[in-house]
């Protein structure tokens, strides 16, 4: 095992400057995959689980998924809930119990509730329940993306180095082309936030500045 005292941020940092494998690019048509902005995890101020990382993070998200919405890409929200008793959060959700654990973001709860700076097309917009990390995991998402004629999968939201990351190397697994906006995911600590954009970038995903998605969609024949 390589050591080294450099931080998490300083190794994304060279490997965003240096990267050591040739991007997958963006393919024909992309989704865009929201993951779980949801106020318990969007207020910082109101819930201990919730975290920032970039304060426009939300602001970049409205305006890549009205650039998809306009070009007719799926645009697709997650969040997680679970029933009363908890049981379908399985052994993930039921590590803990108390008001901040996760079998205990109720359906229905405010905790639950996607964050309401959040310019969501309830009409047209794919908006996903999910149970565990990956928005692939036990969902139809794969199938609808793929009915939609997708093959470029762009991922914003949190937790860096949780959901997101996992919805990412799912995502991979199930064929797709992985981006990761970096100004559009956020984590409770920088050093996994950090690290796990170094790992992606190395593996998974394209971790790319927003400004090349939004000259994506700006640039791409509908």
């Amino acid at each position: 095992m390589e050591q080294s005292a450099k931080t998490a941020r300083e190794l994304y940092l060279e490997v965003k400057a240096n990267p050591r494998r040739k991007p997958f690019g963006f393919g024909r048509k992309a989704a865009i995959i929201n993951i779980d902005l949801q106020k318990a995890y969007t207020l910082p101020a109101e819930y201990v689980t919730a975290y920032e990382t970039d304060p426009d993070q939300i602001t970049h998200v409205n305006t890549i998924s009205a650039l998809a919405r306009a070009q007719d890409c799926p645009v697709v929200w997650t969040y997680v809930a679970y029933m009363e008793s908890g049981e379908d959060a399985l052994f993930w959700g039921t590590r803990k119990d108390g008001p901040d654990a996760l079998q205990n973001i109720k359906a229905g709860s405010r905790r639950a509730e996607l964050d309401d700076r959040l310019h969501v097309d309830r009409a047209r917009d794919i908006i996903l329940n999910k149970r565990m990390a990956s928005a692939f995991h036990d969902t139809h998402l794969a199938s609808l993306l793929h009915w939609h004629g997708v093959d470029t999968v762009i991922v914003t939201g949190g937790s860096t180095s949780g959901c997101v990351r996992a919805t990412v190397v799912d995502g991979l697994s199930s064929g797709f082309r992985m981006i990761v906006p970096e100004e559009c995911v956020a984590d409770l600590h920088e050093s996994p936030h950090f690290a796990n954009l170094y790992d992606m970038a190395l593996k998974y995903a394209d971790v790319v500045p927003v400004s090349t998605v939004i000259s994506y969609f700006q640039n791409r024949s509908a």
